[in-house]
């Protein structure tokens, strides 16, 4: 069993406890924040959060490496995957919820990956299976939808718009094979999350132009 808070992590307590895990086969689901990485450190995202009445296990700022924890592995982030139906946050020994600095329509992938390797040792730690059984992300899209329970039940690595019941344009379609280090086959069941064609919505700015911070809030 690995270490409940990850080494070398910053942290910022939140006042969410976190839920129970029912356990079964361990995950991570990586999400995208709609935030400028340039702009934003991850104690700040995290500290966003927090204020927003929300929660994650890790917020990583893929451009500094820096990475802060708020929830450790062994709780859940409980109701920030699914709004409605079964809480997907809750199934898993672990379900860890990574929210990365970045915008879904701008793979976070095609960029640098600085402090990659310590989430993804501790991810290991916790015998997170480096697979993606859903295959890789769809393309930003609101009309995404989660892939089948067969998959997910596998365990692994999954982007939030692959989380059963979910629509979701989160994280976009980043690339598992770097991010992971190694080639990520499409599922042959046809059950990976599909994608409806559809106009992106818009996204506003404030009155100096400046774009606001915005998380990726369950759809």
């Amino acid at each position: 069993m690995g270490n409940a808070w990850m080494p070398g992590a910053g942290r910022v307590r939140g006042t969410s406890p976190g839920g129970r895990l029912r356990g079964g086969a361990p995950r991570a689901v990586w999400q995208t924040t709609e935030s400028d990485p340039n702009a934003l450190s991850a104690r700040a995202v995290a500290q966003r959060l927090e204020a927003d009445g929300r929660t994650a296990h890790l917020v990583w700022n893929p451009l500094t490496g820096e990475t802060v924890q708020l929830l450790p592995a062994t709780a859940c982030a409980e109701g920030q995957l699914t709004t409605g139906g079964p809480d997907r946050a809750r199934e898993g020994r672990v379900c860890v919820l990574i929210q990365v600095i970045g915008h879904s329509l701008r793979p976070f992938t095609d960029g640098p990956l600085a402090g990659l390797d310590p989430i993804l040792d501790w991810l290991d730690s916790w015998s997170v299976p480096r697979r993606w059984p859903a295959g890789p992300p769809p393309a930003a899209s609101p009309y995404s939808r989660g892939c089948s329970d067969h998959l997910w039940a596998q365990g692994g690595h999954f982007g939030h718009s692959q989380v059963p019941g979910v629509s979701s344009a989160s994280p976009g379609g980043i690339d598992p094979q770097r991010l992971l280090g190694r080639s990520v086959p499409r599922p042959r069941d046809g059950s990976a999350a599909s994608v409806s064609v559809a106009p992106f919505p818009q996204v506003g700015h404030n009155g100096n132009g400046i774009r606001e911070h915005v998380t990726a809030s369950p759809i």
